[in-house]
C-alpha cells in the first residue's frame, strides 16, 4: 500500500514540476510577443492558443496530409498565423529566449507533418497570410512572399504578361517558402532548371530576429536555402526571382495505355528518350493500377503527360520520331496558353477558368498518404519492370510519377545551389500511396517499403538518392529535441550528396547553437 501511495505521490510531483517549468514559458512566450511587436502591427489576432474556440480549424486548414494531422497535440504551445513581418520577427527572437521550438508552415504540404508536428513543446509559425507577389515585367522579375501559393503567382504573372512563367511546381496549392527552398520543380524543369536556379535574393529572418536580404544577405547563406530548405537557417519572409519566357501558344497532351496495349514495352523505349528529346519538350510517366476490363480484375495504366512550348505541329513529328509507339493522334493534343496548362496539369476539363488556381485550403485533409523519391540513372529492365507492376497491384491506391531530367538539369552544376541531383540521371520517381481509412495505415506504410526495396537495385546507390521536397522520415532521422550528428549525415547525403558539408559549414556560421532544428534539418558544422 505504502509503495501505490508513494509511486501516486511520485507521479503527481512529476506532473506538478512538468506544468510549473512549461506554463510559465507558455506565459512568457505570449507577453515576450505583445511586447516585441508595434501596436500599429498588433499581433493578437495573429495569436491562437487552445483556448481560443478557432485553434482547431486555424490548426487543420493547412494540414495537408491526415496520418499527421493531431489538433489536440498538448506540445503545441500557440499557433502565430503572421500578419506582418515583424510578427516573424517577435515569434522568433520570443520561441528561443523561452525554450520553445519553431516550425515553419507555407503550404502546410510537408509529407511527414515536420512543418507542424514536435515531440517536444513548440510554437507553429504559419505563414499563409504573408501572400505579396510584386511582378516587374520590364526586369522580368517578381518578389513573392512565402505564404503566397504557386497557384497565386502564377495568376499574377500571366495577368501582367502572356509570355512570362516561373519554373516551379504544378500544384496551386503549395507555398512559395518550403516549394521553392526546397527544389521545387515542375514541368519547365528540362527548359529552365528548377525553382531555386532562378532566385536572386530573398528576405530571410535569422536566429536573433533580424532580417537578412541584400547585401546584408552573404552569398553563402543564399546558396544554402536554395535547394537545402530555409527552415534550418531561419524563416523566409520572401523571394526575389527570375522569370522566364514561354511562347503564347503551349501544347498538351495525356495518353493512356495499358499493361494489354503493350505499355511495358512503350514505357522502356521512354526510359532511353525522354531524358533526350528538345528540351522544350517534358513528358512524364505515370504508373498506377487501374479497374481492368473485367471490373473485379485490375491491370496498370501509364498515363503520359506532356507539356512542349511550341505547336501541336510541331509536337507530333517530335513525338512520331522519337516515340511513335505512343501512337500520339493530333485530336490527343492541345494548344492553350502557358497559365491554362497548369490547370490542365490538375485534370480539369480543358477550358477551365484558371480562377481555380487561387482556391486554398478550406478544411482538415481528406485523406492518409505516404510519398517516396529515387533517382534512376540507367533504364529499368522490361522484365524487372512486370516485378514492379506486381508490386503495385498489392494497392488499393497508388501511383508513381516518372519524371525525365536532361536538357539543362545535365548542364547545371552540382554545386551550383544546394540542390545536388542534376547531371547523370534518366529520371525521377516519386511514389505515393493515398487512402481513407485510418485502419489501413500500417498496411500502406508497409507495402510502400516493399516496394521500395524492390526498387533498391534499380536506383541511385551509395547514396539512395532522396528529393527534400518529397520528405521521408524513412531515410533517416532525429528526435524533435536533438539533432544526432552521425544520424543526420544519413538523411543529409541523401537529400544533399556532396553539398551537406558545405551546408554545415554555413549553418554554423548563421545558427551555431542549432535553434532552428526539426527531425531532419541541417546541423551546424561545430557539431562534428
Amino acid at each position: 500500500m505504502k509503495e501505490v501511495v508513494y509511486v501516486l505521490l511520485l507521479v503527481l510531483l512529476v506532473s506538478v514540476s512538468d506544468a510549473n517549468e512549461t506554463k510559465p514559458n507558455i506565459e512568457n512566450f505570449l507577453r515576450c510577443l505583445r511586447n516585441r511587436t508595434n501596436p500599429k502591427n498588433p499581433i493578437a489576432e495573429a495569436i491562437y492558443t487552445h483556448e481560443n474556440s478557432t485553434f482547431a480549424s486555424s490548426y487543420v486548414s493547412y494540414t495537408n496530409n491526415k496520418r499527421c494531422l493531431n489538433p489536440n497535440d498538448t506540445k503545441l504551445i500557440a499557433i502565430v498565423a503572421a500578419k506582418h513581418e515583424s510578427h516573424v520577427q517577435a515569434t522568433v527572437v520570443c520561441a528561443k529566449s523561452n525554450g520553445i521550438q519553431i516550425r515553419i508552415r507555407s503550404g502546410g504540404h510537408d509529407y511527414e507533418g515536420l512543418s507542424f508536428t514536435s515531440s517536444v513543446p513548440f510554437v507553429i509559425l504559419d505563414m499563409h497570410d504573408l501572400r505579396s507577389i510584386t511582378i516587374d515585367v520590364f526586369r522580368k522579375q517578381a518578389w513573392v512572399d512565402a505564404g503566397a501559393t504557386m497557384g497565386e503567382l502564377y495568376t499574377k504573372i500571366a495577368a501582367a504578361s502572356k509570355t512570362l512563367a516561373f519554373a516551379g511546381g504544378v500544384c496551386p496549392t503549395l507555398g512559395a517558402g518550403g516549394h521553392i527552398s526546397g527544389g521545387g520543380y515542375g514541368n519547365l524543369i528540362r527548359k529552365y532548371g528548377i525553382s531555386v536556379d532562378h532566385v536572386v535574393d530573398a528576405r530571410i529572418v535569422d536566429v536573433n530576429g533580424n532580417i537578412l536580404t541584400g547585401a546584408t544577405l552573404g552569398r553563402d547563406l543564399l546558396w544554402a536555402i536554395r535547394g537545402g530548405g530555409g527552415a534550418s537557417f531561419g524563416v523566409i519572409l520572401s523571394w526575389k526571382i527570375n522569370l522566364v519566357d514561354v511562347p503564347k501558344t503551349v501544347t498538351v497532351f495525356k495518353v493512356n495505355k495499358t499493361l494489354e496495349q503493350g505499355v511495358t514495352d512503350v514505357l522502356y523505349k521512354w526510359q532511353l528518350v525522354s531524358s533526350k528529346l528538345p528540351q522544350d519538350l517534358f513528358l512524364r510517366a505515370m504508373p498506377k493500377p487501374v479497374n481492368g476490363v473485367v471490373p473485379s480484375e485490375k491491370t496498370i495504366a501509364v498515363v503520359f503527360y506532356a507539356q512542349f512550348l511550341g505547336s501541336a505541329r510541331r509536337l507530333m513529328a517530335i513525338m512520331n520520331k522519337n516515340l511513335p509507339e505512343l501512337g500520339l493522334k493530333r485530336e490527343d493534343c492541345y494548344e492553350m496558353s502557358w497559365i491554362n496548362t497548369t490547370t490542365f496539369w490538375q485534370n480539369y476539363p480543358v477550358g477551365t477558368s484558371t480562377s481555380v488556381l487561387l482556391d486554398r485550403p478550406s478544411g482538415p485533409a481528406g485523406a492518409f498518404y505516404k510519398s517516396k523519391s529515387d533517382y534512376v540513372k540507367k533504364p529499368i529492365p522490361k522484365e524487372e519492370m512486370e516485378k514492379i507492376w506486381k508490386a503495385m497491384l498489392k494497392f488499393n491506391n497508388m501511383w508513381m510519377q516518372w519524371n525525365p531530367y536532361g536538357g539543362v538539369m545535365d548542364k547545371i552544376p552540382a554545386d551550383a545551389t544546394a540542390f545536388p541531383h542534376r547531371k547523370g540521371n534518366l529520371f525521377k520517381i516519386q511514389y505515393f500511396a493515398l487512402w481513407t481509412d485510418a485502419n489501413a495505415t500500417d498496411a500502406n506504410l508497409g507495402l510502400m517499403r516493399d516496394i521500395y526495396h524492390e526498387m533498391e537495385p534499380y536506383v541511385s546507390s551509395n547514396p539512395r538518392e532522396a528529393f527534400l521536397n518529397y520528405r521521408d522520415i524513412d531515410v533517416g532521422s532525429n528526435p524533435s529535441g536533438e539533432t544526432n550528428l552521425e544520424e543526420a549525415k544519413i538523411y543529409g547525403s541523401k537529400y544533399f550528396l556532396g553539398n551537406f558539408k558545405r551546408l554545415m559549414e554555413v549553418k554554423a556560421k548563421y545558427d551555431p547553437e542549432n535553434f532552428f532544428r526539426f527531425e531532419q534539418s541541417i546541423p551546424p558544422a561545430s557539431a562534428m
